[in-house]
C-alpha cells in the first residue's frame, strides 16, 4: 500500500482568472506576458505543450496572420518545463503551469518529478494540466498512442502516487511498472503540484471525479453543458470517497473580443480567426448545419494535423467555415458580452476561467486590447459572481 502525502484544495476560493502564453519564441514575449498577470493581479499563467503547432506552416505568413513576421515557423516550439522553471522567478503569486501535457511523451512518473521540481521554484503550487494527447504530437513521432483512455487511467494512478506517496512504489499495470521505485522529492502541502484534468466525454469525466484536483475542459461549452458534466465529476468523486467540492472547476475559454460589432465583424474575417473554426469536431459542424472539411467523424483538435496540410488545403478548408461555427465554438463578443458569459458560466460552477485572447492573430492592437480585457475581466469578477453588468 502507498502512503499519501495531503493535497491541500483551492476550489473554495473565489473567482479566479488566468491566462495562457504561447510557447514560441522570443523568449520576451512569455516573460511579458508573466509580468502583465503579475501586474494586473491574475491568478494563473499556463503554457501550452506542443511538438507542433496547430497553426500549419505551410499557410504561415504575414497574410495568414501577422505574427509571422516575428515567430519565423509556427513549429518551433519551447519546450514547457525549462520554460516554467525560467518564469518562475518573475512569477511572484502568479500561479504557473501547463495547459495541458499528456502521459506519452513524458512517463508520469518523470512528470511528478518535474513538477515537484518547478514546485520548489514557485510561490505557490504549480499546475500540471493533463490529458490523453492529441495526435498531432504523438504520431509523427513514434510515440504509442493506442486505447489512449486505458493508457491515461493507468498513467493517473502512477502519477498521483508518485506526487504524494511517502514510501517506494510498486505497481503492475498493463502499460507502467513501478518495482520498489522512491520518489522522496518532497514539497510543503500548499505548493503541492494540482493535477487538472482536460476531460470532455464520460470516462475522463469519471476519471478527473476519482484522480482531479482541477476540471479543465478546453471545449466551448453552454452554462447548461458545463453544469451537467460538472456534475458527472461530482458524482464520480463521492463514489470514490472524495469531496467533489476540493475539485476546481476551471475551463479553458478562447475569446475574441472587440469594443464594437463592427470591430467583431472586423476580426472575424481574418484568415487565422477563420482558421479556429477547424479545431471544432465535425459534431459541432453538424449542429450548425454545415459538413466539417475534414470529414464527419474529425473529432477536431485531438484529429488535427496542420503539417500534412498544404497552403491551398487551409486557403479551402477556411473558406468553409460558417460564422455559426466560430459563434459556437469561441466566446465572441465585446467586453461586457464576454463578463457576461464568465458569469453564466460561473453560476453554473465554473471557478477558474483561463482566458486566451485569439485576436492576438489579427493585429498587435488588438493583442494588446485582447491582454486589457482579460486584466479588466478579473478585475471585475474578484468583485464578486453574482451581480450582473448592463451591457
Amino acid at each position: 500500500m502507498i502512503a499519501r502525502r495531503t493535497v491541500m484544495s483551492d476550489a473554495r476560493k473565489s473567482f479566479a482568472v488566468g491566462t495562457l502564453t504561447g510557447i514560441n519564441p522570443p523568449l520576451g514575449a512569455a516573460r511579458f506576458v508573466v509580468r502583465m498577470a503579475r501586474l494586473g493581479r491574475l491568478d494563473s499563467v499556463l503554457a501550452t505543450d506542443h511538438l507542433i503547432s496547430v497553426f500549419p506552416r505551410a499557410a504561415w505568413d504575414a497574410d495568414f496572420t501577422p505574427q509571422a513576421k516575428t515567430v519565423r515557423s509556427p513549429d518551433e516550439q519551447f519546450d514547457f518545463a525549462p520554460l516554467l522553471a525560467h518564469l518562475a522567478a518573475s512569477a511572484g503569486r502568479v500561479r504557473l503551469g501547463v495547459g495541458a501535457t499528456d502521459p506519452h511523451r513524458r512517463h508520469p512518473v518523470l512528470l511528478a518529478q518535474t513538477f515537484l521540481t518547478l514546485a520548489h521554484m514557485t510561490e505557490r503550487a504549480p499546475i500540471l494540466g493533463i490529458g490523453c494527447g492529441e495526435r498531432e504530437n504523438l504520431e509523427p513521432y513514434g510515440f504509442e498512442w493506442d486505447r489512449p483512455v486505458d493508457r491515461f487511467e493507468e498513467a493517473l494512478r502512477v502519477l498521483r502516487a508518485a506526487l504524494t506517496a511517502t514510501e517506494p512504489m510498486t505497481f503492475t499495470g498493463r502499460y507502467y511498472r513501478l518495482d520498489r521505485a522512491p520518489m522522496d522529492l518532497t514539497v510543503p502541502a500548499d505548493r503541492l503540484p494540482r493535477l487538472w484534468i482536460g476531460a470532455h466525454g464520460p470516462r475522463m469525466l469519471a476519471l478527473t471525479g476519482r484522480y482531479g484536483d482541477g476540471w479543465y475542459p478546453w471545449e466551448s461549452m453552454s452554462p447548461d453543458e458545463y453544469q451537467r458534466r460538472l456534475a458527472l465529476v461530482h458524482d464520480a468523486a463521492r463514489a470514490a470517497g472524495r469531496d467533489p467540492e476540493a475539485i476546481v472547476p476551471a475551463a479553458m475559454i478562447t475569446m475574441l473580443t472587440a469594443r464594437t460589432p463592427a470591430g467583431l465583424r472586423r476580426i472575424l474575417r481574418a484568415p487565422a480567426v477563420r482558421y479556429l473554426g477547424l479545431f471544432a469536431p465535425a459534431a459541432v459542424w453538424t449542429r450548425c448545419g454545415a459538413k466539417h472539411p475534414f470529414g464527419p467523424d474529425f473529432r477536431g483538435l485531438i484529429d488535427l494535423m496542420p503539417h500534412h496540410l498544404s497552403a491551398t488545403d487551409v486557403r479551402e478548408a477556411i473558406a468553409e467555415v460558417p460564422d455559426e461555427v466560430l459563434h459556437e465554438w469561441l466566446a465572441i463578443g465585446t467586453p461586457g458580452d464576454i463578463l457576461n458569459r464568465l458569469r453564466a458560466l460561473a453560476d453554473a460552477g465554473l471557478r477558474h476561467a483561463i482566458v486566451f485572447p485569439s485576436s492576438a492573430l489579427v493585429s498587435a492592437a488588438d493583442a494588446a486590447f485582447g491582454y486589457g480585457v482579460v486584466l479588466w475581466l478579473a478585475a471585475q469578477l474578484r468583485r464578486g459572481v453574482g451581480s450582473r453588468p448592463t451591457g
